[in-house]
């Protein structure tokens, strides 16, 4: 809503300063039209003063273009020597020129004329003394309409995409600690259910379930617990990298989910391909570890009631890149999320939280310096590509 809000304001601003600009342009049109038409009025009563053979037909003329010089608004003030000011027109106040205040005001005011516009005439009769026609000073303040408007929507354009980093690092937050309470609890209720085991009888306990039995699984929930807890250890932090053999991190990865699949994927099979050859990558074992498990998780969750595969191959097909391709024949992303896959939060499904796939571009491209996409999707399946860069070779000793 909140998202919505701020586009609707940008997008209104955006409006108003094109209908400006539209407006302004017009204005600026029929400011020249109008100079047009003087100027034509100013030609004609010239050619017939010029024309008319009627004595004092020029004198009439010259009084018809001046009148028509006056009606242009152009403020004039006419001065005789020793700066006495014989007329003025058009100015922006009132003066009485028979007055000494009057005549003080407006040789004040010729001052600034002066200043931004030379006087003409000869200072031995008479000068003209002119400032700037009114649309002329109307336009002076449009450079300052247009930063205005540019500022303004550049400042809103700034709020925009500060609430949306912040509503953005909300919604991860919320995601990350979703699904760190989720992690967590999966291994805390089988704690409490061995707890409840450990405090039956012997002969009461379910499959007479011995003590080093309990104590091996109550060993595998805390080994979960820790490993959890590391990986979100290390999220937004400086994580060090290492020379890591990717098979390494697939077989940590098939371990896992194999021991699981009954459960998390029944009438699933899962292959691992790594060639013996791979190099090694630059990365952390336990985020890469753990990126990888939510993609395949992803294609568990695709699979889910209906069977399938998920093939896990290893490439170097290029001399800087590791590439691992994990595919599914599954029946695609839904169109629904298929263009905000990585998005935290993006999911379909009634549970979970829709980080997981977040979370893996994140490790991925932002701690690795790799890529996470989505190479395919359709009804044959969906196939993610995973890019990582060849850990660099050793340095040869003398």
């Amino acid at each position: 809503m909140v998202r919505m809000r701020w586009s609707l304001v940008l997008a209104l601003a955006f409006l108003a300063i094109l209908g400006w600009y539209l407006l302004y342009t017009e204005q600026i049109v029929r400011t020249f039209r109008a100079d047009v038409t003087t100027m034509t009025r100013m030609y004609a009563e010239v050619q017939a003063g010029l024309q008319d053979p009627e004595p004092g037909g020029t004198t009439a003329a010259l009084a018809r273009l001046q009148d028509i010089i006056v009606e242009s608004g152009l403020p004039l003030v006419l001065s005789s020597q020793g700066d006495t000011i014989i007329g003025a027109v058009n100015l922006p106040f009132e003066a009485d020129l028979s007055t000494p205040e009057g005549q003080a005001r407006v040789q004040l005011y010729i001052r600034r004329l002066e200043a931004r516009n030379p006087p003409v005439g000869d200072p031995e009769i008479a000068r003209i003394h002119y400032g700037d026609p009114p649309e002329l000073q109307r336009l002076r303040w449009i450079p300052w309409l247009q930063v205005t408007g540019l500022l303004l929507t550049f400042l809103v354009g700034v709020l925009v995409v500060r609430a949306q980093r912040r509503a953005e690092t909300d919604q991860a937050w919320t995601a990350m600690a979703r699904e760190l309470a989720h992690q967590l609890g999966t291994p805390i209720s089988s704690l409490q259910g061995w707890l409840e085991v450990l405090r039956l009888p012997h002969g009461e306990r379910p499959g007479e379930l011995g003590d080093p039995v309990i104590a091996a699984e109550i060993g595998e929930d805390v080994e979960r617990l820790e490993r959890v807890s590391r990986r979100f250890e290390l999220i937004g932090r400086e994580t060090p990298l290492r020379s890591l053999p990717l098979a390494q991190v697939t077989g940590a990865v098939e371990r896992y989910l194999r021991a699981r699949m009954p459960r998390l994927g029944p009438g699933v099979a899962l292959e691992v391909r790594m060639p013996s050859d791979l190099p090694d990558v630059q990365g952390s074992e336990v985020l890469l570890t753990w990126a990888l498990e939510n993609i395949v998780k992803n294609a568990l969750d695709a699979l889910a009631g209906q069977g399938g595969e998920i093939r896990i191959e290893g490439f170097h097909r290029e001399p800087e890149w590791v590439i691992l391709m994990i595919e599914d024949n599954g029946p695609g992303i839904d169109p629904v999320v298929r263009d905000r896959i990585f998005e935290a939060g993006a999911t379909t499904k009634s549970s979970g939280w829709g980080v997981g796939l977040a979370l893996s571009q994140r490790i991925v491209e932002r701690v690795h310096g790799g890529t996470l996409r989505v190479a395919r999707t359709g009804p044959e399946g969906t196939a993610f590509e995973l890019r990582l860069p060849v850990a660099a070779a050793p340095a040869a000793t003398a």
